[in-house]
């Protein structure tokens, strides 16, 4: 079985706290991630939407995009508003060969509110879940119509976080939306990372190795604080280094088959966490848990012309 791994650059500079970021550019976040040995990083700010800009960069860094975020808008936004808003990201991720759009829902989502407790998280009725999973297939269909796959991240603080969540809206959509596992997040929100892997698999198309300290996640006061808050205070870090057991859910991804991405996705505070140390921390940490799984990890970045 073939694995490749990847990063995402929400280690150098977070999107939502401008504060947990690192001052480097782009060139070299991708150089120390590849350092580090990824072979891939997800799209982030500091990315060129142009593909004649963006391949050079990543040929000479000698790493692939390996996917990036949608802030998608079903639950409350028309269809047709999502599809234009999304068209010129299938074209950009078509041109550079990603392998999927990963989709993340903001409507009504507080992930991006500080003044949002977690408590206060949105939720859907039995209907609405329905409705909401109907039209991300559809969704999801039309955009593989395009040449570009989906890959649905359920996220803390939005209307798909927790497990039951999670469970109902797999169980409502269809094969047209492909899952993203997000490890971490999932632990975040309570639920039962291996038990998940085994109920969903068929539908896992792209996996987020996110680790967490339950440390600072048990002693949130969910009433009070926020999910930014949480993510400051260090609820989030690289697999090896947080409390998840990682060679359990790698196992648990190789018994059902899957091949693929697994991406490190650790937003934390750079100056405290560097993310060339924390990057090989995770990295030397997915490798032996890969190893042991009977992955084969490829070591191949931009691909040979």
């Amino acid at each position: 079985m073939k694995a490749k791994l990847g990063m995402s650059p929400i280690a150098w500079w977070n999107d939502d706290l401008a504060e947990l970021s690192d001052d480097v550019s782009l060139e070299e976040c991708l150089r120390q991630s590849r350092s580090a040995g990824f072979t891939g990083m997800e799209m982030g700010r500091r990315f060129p939407n142009d593909p004649a800009v963006m391949l050079p960069i990543l040929k000479a860094a000698d790493v692939t995009l390996c996917g990036g975020w949608f802030s998608g808008t079903l639950v409350d936004e028309e269809m047709s508003k999502n599809k234009d808003r999304i068209q010129p990201m299938i074209e950009l991720f078509k041109a550079v060969n990603a392998p999927c759009i990963v989709y993340g829902e903001v409507g009504r989502s507080i992930q991006g509110d500080r003044s949002k407790p977690l408590a206060t998280k949105p939720k859907l009725t039995g209907d609405e879940m329905k409705a909401y999973a109907r039209r991300l297939t559809e969704f999801g269909e039309w955009c593989a119509e395009q040449g570009m796959p989906l890959s649905y991240h359920h996220h803390m603080a939005a209307v798909v976080e927790t497990e039951p969540e999670l469970d109902a809206f797999m169980r409502h959509s269809g094969e047209g939306i492909p899952l993203l596992l997000d490890a971490g997040h999932l632990a975040f929100a309570g639920g039962n990372v291996l038990r998940a892997i085994d109920n969903h698999h068929k539908r896992i198309s792209h996996v987020h190795v996110k680790d967490v300290r339950m440390d600072v996640i048990d002693k949130l006061d969910r009433t009070k604080q926020s999910f930014l808050d949480a993510v400051a205070l260090g609820a989030f870090t690289v697999p090896g280094d947080g409390s998840l057991d990682f060679g359990a859910i790698v196992q648990r991804f190789a018994d059902h088959g899957y091949e693929g991405w697994f991406v490190v996705e650790a937003e934390q505070d750079p100056k405290k966490n560097p993310p060339l140390k924390m990057a090989q921390v995770g990295h030397k940490e997915l490798m032996r848990v890969m190893t042991s799984a009977g992955y084969t990890v490829e070591t191949q970045g931009f691909p040979n012309a």
